[in-house]
């Protein structure tokens, strides 16, 4: 892999560990310096560190990618034109929300909880803090295709037929939710998505899907009654565990 794709899956991933020293400094400042409820601190140091560290990788990265020669086959090979990749991308927000509902009822079949702990986290936050849509729409989507298409399964694909290249993404994309149990809610985005790189030579297009699909799921998550979303659908919390970071 060079050495550019090494700095950033490390960029992405100090991103991701930097909330471990960025959420206490947050909170003791609001707590101690601006006599903030401790409770209420807490939620937002979260979100906000949550918004500024995304934005600085995402800043990061972008900038390691600038200039960046083809170094994948599928870089290396025609893109597909910009009219038939529109279509893709919008036709990849149905396919991708297809089958997380696919990989969520079979998850359920076989006695795997849809819910988790995570999954309440993001929707507490979102529901409290809607500046995350930022991150859970946009930023994310953009940062996790960049690192686990365009790299990690772009350097696979370079040695191993698809469908391996697809699912050892999806593991790592997995283990960096920090919920390998819903593999298979992740590799069902995993290959959603992958596919859609592949087919289409162009980056941008899964991009677009998933951050469409976020922002859908995102979006009726807020419009259901909160009694609602507590005890909510399976095909609901599966989606949005599987949407975030």
């Amino acid at each position: 892999m060079k050495k550019k794709f090494i700095y950033i899956v490390i960029t992405f991933v100090a991103m991701h560990l930097s909330s471990i020293i960025g959420v206490p400094l947050l909170f003791f400042a609001g707590v101690l310096l601006f006599d903030i409820e401790p409770t209420a601190m807490e939620m937002w140091a979260q979100g906000i560190w949550i918004v500024f560290s995304f934005i600085v990788g995402l800043f990061i990265i972008l900038l390691l990618l600038k200039k960046s020669e083809p170094y994948t086959k599928i870089e290396k090979e025609e893109s597909m034109p910009l009219g038939p990749a529109i279509v893709w991308a919008i036709g990849g927000i149905f396919l991708a929300i297809f089958s997380q509902l696919v990989a969520v009822n079979i998850e359920t079949l076989i006695g795997i909880n849809p819910g988790s702990e995570n999954t309440q986290v993001i929707m507490d936050m979102i529901q409290k803090m809607p500046m995350v849509l930022l991150v859970s729409s946009i930023i994310g989507p953009i940062l996790e295709e960049i690192v686990f298409r365009k790299i990690i399964f772009g350097a696979l694909y370079n040695r191993f037929p698809f469908w391996a290249a697809a699912l050892i993404s999806s593991l790592a994309f997995s283990i960096a939710h920090m919920e390998p149990v819903h593999l298979l809610l992740y590799a069902a985005m995993g290959f959603t998505f992958s596919f859609l790189y592949v087919k289409t030579k162009r980056i941008i297009v899964p991009i677009i899907s998933h951050m469409m699909m976020n922002t859908i799921v995102a979006v009726n998550m807020l419009l259901l009654d909160p009694e609602m979303l507590n005890n909510g659908s399976k095909q609901i919390q599966g989606w949005i565990g599987g949407m975030f970071g």
